[in-house]
């Protein structure tokens, strides 16, 4: 049995998230344990019980979703131990990935995507933007409509490429409005404003860049154990030094989710896709994307037995 690893980013977290794994496995409460040390703070009481509009910042939310998706894998690492062909992640769960892949500590990864998700937030308030989600085709290329809209109103570009018909679009509030607009008018069937804190995946984080920049030259990476995808190329790779560099570029690029996914379902097309945190989001969208592959979620105790199952077999 062969399997690919994908790890969620940004609005997969919850409360609860998390809570039932810790309590039946002693790994993944060790995980949670080790990340609030690092962050010197209770993200583990914040995981498991909430509020939801505590967990939802974005710094909260990023190092939560790393630790869900750390204590998955703590779990059931020696069982899969050679069996991962690769992995790839959404957005944060890009760096989750060079976590499970042996490239990047806990304890480093814990504090990198803290300081991603402050820096992020700070760059949000510096520059204030928005974005949304176009649903459905489209009579023009998304990005055609974006630089439409930048040309009318203001700077918007697209932002993750998720699935055939949905994708995220970012920038200036005006930009992002216009740009609904004329996907609507151009046969979207939906554009949807999203509730968050700033222009992700946008040029609107440049003001970030330096931040982060020092953050990963702090961390210790070291070379990848399975190939990573990367968000901004939809290749693989392994080196330590390229995994600064994209994890770097992917803050101001867009998340090339679809050809991500396509590029992995080419490369292992035998292999069980497992969507390792809280939710089905990824799972998803991979059945739009490759409705051949074999998926399946792992974020609580009993998808843990199941995916074990599969291990043995």
């Amino acid at each position: 049995m062969e399997f690919v690893l994908v790890f969620p980013g940004q609005g997969s977290q919850a409360p609860g998230m998390g809570k039932a794994l810790a309590a039946a496995h002693p790994a993944a409460r060790e995980v949670f344990a080790a990340v609030d040390d690092a962050l010197a703070a209770p993200l583990g009481a914040l995981c498991f019980e909430g509020p939801a509009e505590e967990l939802t910042l974005t710094h909260n939310a990023q190092p939560a979703l790393l630790a869900h998706g750390a204590a998955v894998w703590a779990v059931v690492r020696d069982a899969l131990a050679g069996k991962v062909r690769a992995a790839a992640g959404h957005s944060l769960g890009e760096f989750t990935a060079y976590h499970a892949a042996g490239a990047l500590g806990l304890a480093a990864a814990a504090r990198l995507v803290r300081r991603r998700g402050q820096l992020m937030f700070e760059s949000g308030v510096r520059r204030p933007g928005a974005m949304a989600a176009i649903l459905g085709d489209t009579l023009e290329p998304i990005a055609a409509i974006c630089e439409r809209a930048t040309a009318e109103a203001a700077l918007v570009v697209p932002a993750n490429y998720n699935s055939p018909g949905q994708v995220v679009i970012s920038g200036e509030e005006a930009g992002v409005e216009r740009a609904m607009l004329l996907a609507r008018e151009l046969g979207a069937k939906r554009a949807i404003r999203l509730n968050v804190s700033g222009a992700f995946h946008s040029p609107l984080m440049e003001t970030a860049v330096d931040g982060l920049s020092e953050a990963l030259d702090k961390a210790e990476f070291t070379e990848a154990q399975f190939p990573i995808y990367s968000n901004v190329t939809a290749d693989a790779g392994v080196s330590a030094g390229r995994a600064r560099e994209l994890l770097l570029k992917q803050l101001t690029s867009p998340v090339r989710w679809t050809d991500e996914v396509v590029a992995m379902a080419a490369a292992h097309p035998q292999a069980t896709f497992v969507e390792m945190g809280p939710g089905s989001v990824l799972v998803g969208l991979l059945k739009k994307i490759a409705p051949q592959l074999r998926t399946m979620t792992c974020g609580t105790p009993g998808d843990v037995d199941t995916l074990l199952g599969l291990a043995v077999a």
